[in-house]
């Protein structure tokens, strides 16, 4: 028998136990491809140790990263590259492919690119996002993540895009470097939470928020500002809803003074700060019952949170960008920043009938089903390593 395709992947913070979005791609992959015998994963995994380790059949190494700040993810990506390249040299592994998520270390593109040539291997990158547009970097920050996404996509193979939009934007902005890039997708469940609707675990949770099903409408998604809560919130007090507005996130105290300052959203009973949930069956459950799911993200290529909103609730209310567009469809309602769009959208999502709110959470869920199940993904990224990029198109 063949030898195995060689993949190694850096730039997440390992598995298992994280629960990013890049952190679930990789869990999703290696466990789509555990039993595939023509597939073999190594696995960086951010970590205080040295050691590697086994996890749905691929090879986790643990890179140890000193505490220096916000430069760890940089050295913690330039490390582990290093180490791939001396697990490759030492077991004279032929044609490896070495997979970057994200795009933190240009600067160090063009050397790792040739070193992992001369070893007869290809370097692919998951541009992810717009890095450099996000609100919480600072300019000079800013201004680093947006040459390194320039050199490193001159100095690579091929860039894997989670999104049409950001594989567009690619084109269009570094056209001059005649980049390659294919459209494969991040994925998501198409199956229904294992938790009963009165699993105690789930009225607990209820009790304690002061919520029930089908009585809130929900966000999910980290406490940043271009996740646009404040729109969300101003809106909601602004409409006359019944529902209450449970926000499930991980607050940072500076930014919720400052809504509380902006918008006064403490003095709304109805909009609740819930704070996070890690059990993957409870979160899935809070999700379908749900009355309506808001999405405000405007940054970043295909967003998890909002492919398991569509794959569970059945009302999804989006802000009006093309990344989100490009996923949903015609299977949600959306709205803009102008000043009383989403309360007006509100007013019009509350007086649905329940044939057509269920309406559309089939479109939702047949969407994620044709298009984004982890098992249609975790498909293309095999054809891809085994047949090469062309085989996507």
């Amino acid at each position: 028998m063949a030898a195995p395709q060689h993949v190694f992947i850096v730039g997440s913070k390992g598995i298992p136990g994280n629960y990013g979005g890049y952190e679930t791609f990789v869990d999703r992959l290696t466990e789509y491809h555990q039993t595939n015998e023509l597939l073999k994963y190594h696995v960086a995994c951010k970590a205080q140790d040295r050691q590697r380790f086994s996890y749905h059949n691929a090879d986790c190494f643990n890179v140890k990263v000193p505490n220096i700040g916000p430069a760890q993810a940089i050295y913690y990506d330039v490390a582990a590259l290093n180490e791939c390249v001396s697990y490759i040299r030492r077991n004279h592994i032929e044609h490896p492919i070495v997979y970057i998520l994200a795009c933190r270390i240009g600067p160090f593109m063009a050397h790792f690119q040739r070193v992992i040539h001369r070893l007869g291997g290809k370097l692919y990158i998951n541009p992810d996002g717009h890095e450099w547009m996000r609100a919480k970097w600072s300019a000079p920050v800013r201004r680093y993540w947006k040459i390194s996404e320039q050199m490193m996509t001159k100095h690579c193979d091929l860039l894997v895009c989670d999104s049409m939009n950001i594989e567009s934007y690619i084109h269009e902005e570094y056209d001059r470097y005649n980049p390659q890039t294919l459209f494969i997708s991040y994925g998501a469940e198409t199956r229904k939470s294992g938790l009963s609707d009165d699993d105690p675990k789930l009225l607990d949770w209820y009790r304690e928020k002061g919520l029930s099903a089908k009585s809130y409408y929900l966000v999910v998604g980290r406490f940043v500002p271009e996740n646009n809560y404040e729109t969300m919130i101003r809106e909601f007090m602004a409409s006359d809803s019944e529902h209450d507005f449970a926000l499930i996130t991980n607050v940072s105290d500076k930014f919720l003074d400052e809504l509380k300052d902006k918008t006064g959203f403490d003095r709304d009973p109805r909009i609740k700060f819930v704070g996070t949930v890690y059990d993957k069956e409870l979160l899935m459950k809070i999700r379908e019952n749900a009355y309506g799911y808001f999405h405000g993200h405007e940054v970043g290529g295909t967003n998890p949170s909002l492919l398991e909103a569509l794959g569970s609730t059945d009302l999804n209310l989006l802000l009006d960008v093309g990344f989100n567009r490009e996923v949903a469809e015609d299977s949600a309602l959306y709205w803009t920043k102008i000043p009383g769009s989403l309360s007006a959208l509100i007013h019009k999502a509350d007086r649905m009938n329940a044939d057509e709110i269920r309406a559309l959470g089939m479109k939702a869920k047949r969407r994620i089903a044709d298009a984004y199940s982890w098992r249609f993904i975790a498909d293309e990224y095999e054809r891809l390593f085994l047949d090469g990029p062309e085989s996507g198109r």
